[in-house]
């Protein structure tokens, strides 16, 4: 049997940042145990469930941690987003954001997360005090008043004094230790793609609300094809009520119908990647914190991408974590447990909310929400406490959302 202190089981980004964190801020032994070998050539080109193809926005607060973690985020491909434009399909609401007016360098950087789950993982390698076990999967995990025995599909076992489940809650390891899991469908498609425009982003960011639901515009150069257009390039996430088969095969009608939805404010849409589509809905944890284990990053909550809030509240779960254990010698105490669980819950609570109500306010066309969004809109861009306001919980430093729990304990 195999001793760790922790064993995190989930080799997404979210799983090896937590890794990353914990080789950098404490003397801990740390095993990851992933489903997929990210070094097995027959298997890397899909990077496993949390190196996917997705182009990811870190708010502010989440690309400096990176930093502080010594981990370039340009090997990531990060383009900063220096504006923010919000505009309502069809009405008058509208407000922009710039950067240096609230004297920041940037509101966040746009990245991939294959990229970065590479470099996470490449960051790692030489750790002495990290084991990689892949492919491997978690059958049962038993906790007692010292350790968590861990038994693996090939009938290995570990024993670690905190299991920290960051496996998406794909598993069921997190129900089988007592996790219990509300599900809210929100009836919604994700639409996923990159695409080119004929006019040069400047780092701009748009946040288009339509009749379907709201399309994010993500500044990230990429390569279509064999076009590469540096400068002119944008990762999408289209939220639809539904998903039109043709919109998903056919490129130009996609290139149609958001163009539609967004307007020329790009000018032309010239060329698309194929889609990726998954259904939209909160899922969540009531707790995070159990005996000897805790939960992280989507295994804790799924959220909507509305603001762009999900990802970014799940590396705050893994970062409020290193900051916590690194003051104790048990990882695994109720102490540690237990703190982290109340460290979490205002940021959880906010985070979800705010998404929640963006959700039902703007991805309808209810005449009453309508008017009342678009007014939300007016005053956000009349109020520089407002726009202050959403800017602080947008970038990652609203409340409970701290590196260290000091204000929690």
């Amino acid at each position: 049997m195999a001793d760790s202190d922790v064993v995190i089981v989930g080799g997404g980004v979210v799983g090896h940042t937590l890794a990353r964190g914990l080789v950098t801020h404490t003397s801990l032994t740390v095993t990851l145990v992933d489903a997929t070998d990210i070094n097995d050539a027959n298997t890397a080109s899909a990077h496993g469930p949390g190196f996917d193809t997705r182009i990811i926005a870190l708010s502010k607060r989440t690309a400096d941690a990176f930093g502080q973690l010594s981990v370039p985020l340009s090997s990531a491909g990060a383009t900063p987003i220096h504006h923010i434009q919000v505009t309502d399909q069809g009405h008058s609401g509208f407000c922009a954001m710039d950067a240096g007016d609230y004297r920041l360098d940037h509101f966040g950087q746009v990245v991939s997360l294959a990229q970065l789950g590479a470099t996470l993982h490449d960051s790692l390698k030489q750790e002495a005090a990290f084991t990689y076990l892949a492919p491997a999967t978690v059958v049962s995990a038993t906790p007692s008043q010292e350790h968590t025995q861990i038994t693996l599909a090939d009938g290995k076992h570990l024993r670690a004094r905190l299991l920290v489940l960051a496996d998406g809650g794909r598993s069921g390891l997190a129900e089988a230790l007592g996790y219990q899991r509300q599900h809210k469908p929100y009836q919604q498609t994700a639409l996923i793609a990159n695409v080119h425009t004929s006019e040069p982003h400047h780092n701009r960011a748009y946040e288009r609300f339509t009749a379907q639901g709201p399309v994010a515009f993500l500044p990230f150069d990429s390569q279509i094809g064999e076009h590469d257009m540096p400068g002119h390039g944008f990762s999408v996430v289209w939220t639809r009520r539904h998903a039109h088969e043709q919109i998903l095969t056919d490129d130009a009608a996609f290139i149609r119908s958001l163009q539609q939805a967004m307007g020329y404010r790009q000018g032309r849409i010239l060329r698309t990647t194929p889609r990726v589509s998954y259904p939209l809905g909160l899922s969540y944890t009531t707790e995070v914190a159990g005996q000897r284990s805790v939960i992280v990053g989507n295994a804790a909550q799924t959220l909507h991408p509305i603001a762009g809030q999900g990802f970014n509240l799940g590396l705050r779960d893994c970062l409020n974590l290193v900051s916590i254990i690194s003051g104790h010698p048990d990882a695994g105490s109720m102490a540690v447990t237990q703190r982290y669980a109340k460290s979490r819950r205002t940021d959880r609570q906010v985070s979800m909310t705010l998404t929640d109500t963006l959700v039902h306010t703007f991805s309808n066309t209810h005449l009453p929400l309508v008017a009342a969004r678009n007014a939300g809109l007016f005053a956000l861009a009349a109020s520089p406490l407002a726009r202050r306001q959403f800017v602080t919980q947008t970038t990652g430093f609203g409340a409970g959302s701290a590196f260290s729990d000091k204000d929690n304990t």
